[in-house]
């Protein structure tokens, strides 16, 4: 019997490939196994995409709230600097500041005061009073809320939420200018 050593001088001589070598060679993957670890990787990366998504969306709706709650605060303390009021106004879309000039109610066009859009589809519920206030698709001719010259805020709530979302943000403005911020999660309840 040869020894594993004499076979391989043997097929050194020869110019084969040793038997080991020539069967780890021919026992490659076939085509379907590769399709199906290809399957298997794609439905994972859907699965993990998908998943962030999710949370990025309730990061983005956080974001939100957090810079509306900032440039509302900053918007009240430019009307009691500048003796004008500086509305609010809301839509579906997104939300403006305006200047209460002389030829009325003048939006803002750039600075900090420039109108910005929700960086989500974000569902917002107005409430004035405890009256809701409609939020349409259009910009209102009139703000539905006031930061006052004398250091008022039009009393409000409002709640940013996800569609199908059970969490949503709530800002909550004070008569006296203090305004909330707070989270809330309905399936707590």
């Amino acid at each position: 019997m040869q020894t594993r050593y004499e076979r391989r001088g043997e097929c050194e001589r020869s110019g084969r490939s040793p038997p080991a070598i020539r069967d780890s060679l021919a026992s490659g993957f076939t085509l379907i196994e590769i399709l199906v670890v290809t399957v298997i990787l794609a439905v994972s990366a859907v699965a993990v995409t998908l998943a962030i998504a999710g949370a990025g969306g309730e990061r983005q709706l956080a974001r939100d709230a957090e810079r509306l709650h900032a440039l509302i605060g900053y918007a009240c303390e430019q009307a009691e600097r500048s003796g004008h009021p500086i509305g609010i106004s809301l839509t579906r879309e997104g939300y403006r500041f305006s200047r209460n000039e002389q030829a009325g109610w003048l939006p803002e066009r750039d600075g900090e005061l420039r109108p910005r859009k929700w960086s989500v589809q974000a569902g917002a519920t107005l409430t004035r009073a405890g009256q809701r206030v409609d939020i349409g698709k259009e910009f209102p001719d009139k703000p539905q809320l006031v930061c006052f010259s004398s250091g008022e805020l039009t009393a409000f709530r409002l709640d940013l939420a996800l569609p199908e979302s059970a969490t949503r943000y709530r800002l909550e403005g004070r008569p006296d200018g203090d305004i909330v911020e707070t989270f809330v999660n309905d399936r707590a309840h």
